[in-house]
């Protein structure tokens, strides 16, 4: 009996530290990512520098600092209940987004509250990341495959170093055994100018130029249309650090083509619409960007309507109604009656933006599908499949693009040579366990079963044979 107290008492002190631990646990921003991830971002823009269905977060305090602390862990917990009881705070807000209203955390404890605050004011404060530059020769400066082709270069003048001293050594022993052997018309040491007239090296000059040539010609025709460090102008400042990193948007929400077939799609402006259509404006470009969307596809945010036979309306038409938008816009943010100099000049810095990048000699009108330059292309005679890799093969997107989520401005991550696909199905296991796909390779199936063998790779199903890229 008293050894069942003591263990009873040992219980409840250890449940007791436990409690008192869980209590006094310190905020951290790792936890506020992680619960600002799970409850808040479905309303509250991850960048917190914008509105989305809720207001943006960032400075929150610096409103609130006019109030006790804790009246915002009470506007957390329940804000309607605050709005009830006619806080100021809380009223203002729910004039501003009524009948939005914002859920209620009552579970919430202080200290993740605080956390969360602390995730919140990191992100607001974090200035922008900078985009990935490229060396001199277009390649990018991060470490991924890089040319060769100075080996080459080195080799040719080693080759060229070594034919200049054999060829000397050799008219210096001609000329040594013609002094023994008393002729009287010895071998005379060429000049480095009778050296390059010489026949011979003449000819094995030529024969090194066409060999040059050669090789300089069919490396360019297999690398036609690729280039690693490719980083063009986009007609929009897209941002996949925003987006894919940030927003934490799945690749395939808008690639959606990687799973399903053999390309993996660009986007059409609908996609962009299902997310802007609530979020008008960004951070760092204002209007300007977002603004290309909608003049692509006629959506009007001032009505929030599309514009009816957007098709026929000329681009002075198509001009008035989005600057109008983005002075509008201008005006509410700055608390103006009418566009000052500032604004009117921004409107017309805007609007230049906007009609050069989205209309070329061959698309002269505003309206009409944005035109995208592409960024990763294979030669005609060779054949990918995005589903084959995507959806059977389970490879991540980062593994041939690289961290996209971290790119400000997208650029061509890898070699994409024939070379670099090799040595990938040359190392990379398939994965048999619960794919339908590889239920027909049986006797690797029995190999692994009996320890005959420890992995299969690509190259084992036939990963390296010819006609499975080229045919």
């Amino acid at each position: 009996m008293h050894h069942n107290c003591l263990k009873y008492c040992l219980f409840l002190a250890f449940s007791w530290i436990l409690i008192v631990g869980s209590l006094h646990a310190e905020p951290t921003v790792a936890a506020g990512k992680t619960l600002f991830q799970n409850q808040c971002k479905t309303c509250h823009n991850a960048t917190m520098k914008d509105d989305m269905t809720g207001p943006a977060l960032g400075g929150f305090e610096e409103r609130w600092a006019a109030y006790p602390r804790e009246d915002l862990y009470k506007w957390i917990h329940n804000s309607q209940a605050m709005i009830v009881a006619g806080h100021p705070r809380a009223v203002e807000l729910w004039n501003k987004w009524k009948p939005t209203a914002m859920s209620s955390f009552a579970a919430f404890k202080p200290e993740e509250i605080e956390s969360i605050f602390l995730y919140i004011n990191q992100q607001f404060t974090a200035p922008p990341s900078q985009p990935v530059t490229a060396s001199a020769n277009g390649v990018a400066t991060n470490g991924v495959d890089k040319s060769n082709d100075f080996i080459y270069w080195i080799l040719f003048g080693v080759l060229l170093i070594t034919v200049f001293t054999l060829s000397r050594a050799i008219l210096n022993l001609r000329s040594i055994v013609a002094e023994s052997e008393g002729d009287a018309h010895p071998v005379q040491e060429l000049t480095v100018t009778q050296f390059f007239k010489n026949k011979t090296v003449i000819a094995f000059l030529v024969f090194a130029l066409i060999v040059l040539g050669g090789y300089t010609t069919v490396n360019n025709g297999i690398a036609f249309g690729r280039q690693q460090g490719y980083k063009p102008d986009q007609p929009i400042k897209f941002s996949h650090e925003v987006h894919a990193g940030i927003q934490g948007i799945d690749c395939q929400y808008c690639h959606d083509g990687a799973r399903r077939s053999k390309h993996a799609i660009i986007p059409a402006a609908n996609t962009c619409m299902n997310c802007h259509k609530a979020i008008e404006k960004e951070s760092y470009f204002g209007t300007q960007e977002l603004t290309k969307v909608f003049a692509s596809i006629g959506y009007d945010p001032a009505t929030d309507k599309y514009i009816d036979h957007y098709d026929q309306l000329s681009n002075d038409e198509i001009k008035a109604i989005y600057t109008k938008w983005i002075g509008d816009t201008y005006m509410k943010e700055k608390n103006l009656t009418s566009l000052d100099k500032r604004g009117i000049r921004t409107v017309n810095e805007q609007w230049e933006e906007i009609s050069r990048s989205m209309t070329n000699d061959l698309k002269p009108k505003i309206s009409g599908p944005i035109e995208w330059t592409r960024i990763h292309m294979l030669p005609d005679h060779v054949y990918f499949n995005h589903a084959q890799h995507v959806n059977i093969g389970k490879i991540e997107c980062q593994q041939c693009h690289g961290k996209v989520q971290e790119m400000d401005v997208l650029y061509q991550y890898a070699p994409l040579s024939m070379g670099w696909c090799i040595n990938c199905h040359r190392k990379t296991e398939v994965n048999f366990a619960g794919n339908q796909y590889y239920e027909t390779y049986k006797s690797y199936h029995e190999a692994l079963t009996k320890g005959e063998k420890t992995k299969i790779t690509v190259e084992d199903i036939g990963g390296l044979e010819c006609q499975k890229c080229h045919y």
